[in-house]
């Protein structure tokens, strides 16, 4: 059974989020690493789905893009 497009990440996001994450994330509108760096850690934390876990794995992708999170 293959993947239906919405289990997988979107965009540049980092496979690892996981496909809960990745679906939340596009249903906010989220879809690359730039729109997350528009958003604080407590903004995503904020959406259903998005837990610690992403919020690391997001902070290393965007940290090797040379983006953070916006400040609080």
């Amino acid at each position: 059974m293959s993947p239906t497009p919405d289990m997988r990440p979107v965009g540049d996001l980092p496979d690892e989020i996981g496909k809960t994450a990745a679906r939340e994330l596009s249903h906010n509108g989220i879809t690359t690493l730039a729109q997350v760096a528009s958003h604080s850690k407590k903004e995503l934390l904020a959406i259903h789905g998005i837990g610690p876990k992403a919020i690391r794995i997001l902070g290393r992708a965007l940290a090797a893009k040379g983006l953070s999170y916006k400040d609080p």
